[in-house]
């Protein structure tokens, strides 16, 4: 277990619960077992979830540190199918752990610098959404309000990782759900010329 709390590095040293413990123990054995072991040496997690989505299955997100994201996603197709093999009838999800800073009052201006706009509200919801669906891109986006008042998203994947990704729409729509508290569709619309 002592080896296994390597994999994850909570912020503030706190305890992993026990879903972070079992992934971490899942990319410590994926190291040391399989040929990812070089790509995998020197990434590591910050938290884990379980999200329920549609009929009982659920899904695990895994956040990592922003810097490695990169990284993550170089291996990811191929890491995602070996957890989801693992923990069998859940989908994985990798997911950056980013920062939300509120905006600037007139009193807190002039004591602090400026916020960056990779840390506001619309960037880390935007970020979410486009590490949510990796390997597929985001080609277009619409936003529908309706007349009540409500905003629906409607997010436009690229055609060609349909195969790929489209029986994890589902899942990709409930952890955007249950981080952002936004309603968002998945679409695979036709290519214009």
């Amino acid at each position: 277990m002592a080896l296994a709390r390597g994999k994850i590095i909570k912020v503030g040293g706190k305890e992993p619960d026990e879903v972070e413990m079992q992934i971490s123990q899942a990319l410590l054995d994926l190291e040391v077992n399989s040929d990812l072991k070089a790509s995998l040496r020197e990434l590591h997690i910050t938290a884990a979830k379980e999200v329920e989505c549609s009929a009982g299955k659920k899904a695990i997100v895994i956040f990592v540190p922003v810097p490695q994201m990169k990284a993550f996603q170089k291996i990811q197709t191929r890491l995602v199918r070996e957890l989801e093999k693992k923990f069998s009838g859940k989908h994985v999800v990798f997911i950056a752990q980013r920062t939300i800073l509120p905006k600037p009052t007139r009193k807190a201006n002039k004591l602090k610098q400026k916020r960056p706009r990779s840390r506001t509200l619309q960037a880390v919801h935007n970020a979410i959404l486009d590490d949510l669906v990796y390997p597929a891109e985001i080609v277009g986006k619409r936003i529908r309000i309706r007349l009540d008042g409500s905003r629906l998203f409607k997010v436009h994947l690229d055609k060609t990782q349909q195969t790929n990704i489209e029986h994890k729409i589902d899942t990709f729509s409930n952890v955007y759900k249950k981080l952002t508290g936004k309603e968002v569709n998945f679409e695979f619309p036709e290519a214009y010329l």
